[in-house]
């Protein structure tokens, strides 16, 4: 897995204006939990970066682009989180242990 760092408003802006699909994952280095969901993302991704690429959003440090997403997607902010978007759309959004790798794959393919 590859991450990708996402580390401002305008280089989201960017991907959801684009065609293809990404998907975001919002962590915070001071918590466990998020720690856990990341190290079984890892263990569990299945895509390529050309499928789809995956961005790593440090939530302590650009907690601004956390808050764009939420207003931008109409997604609440949790942490962690999860979300696929698909030609600027959110798919698919999950938090915590809620987050299935599996669940994303009808959205992809």
């Amino acid at each position: 897995m590859n991450w990708r760092e996402l580390n401002s408003e305008e280089q989201f802006i960017e991907l959801l204006n684009g065609k293809g699909a990404f998907a975001v994952f919002k962590h915070s280095t001071r918590c466990s939990i998020s720690s856990m969901a990341k190290a079984r993302l890892e263990r569990e991704w299945k895509f390529s970066q050309e499928e789809l690429p995956i961005f790593y959003l440090d939530l302590i440090r650009y907690r601004s682009v956390s808050n764009l997403i939420a207003e931008k997607s109409h997604v609440e902010h949790e942490s962690p989180q999860l979300i696929v978007f698909v030609q600027g759309r959110p798919v698919y959004d999950a938090s915590h242990h809620a987050i299935q790798v599996a669940e994303i794959i009808p959205f992809i393919h």
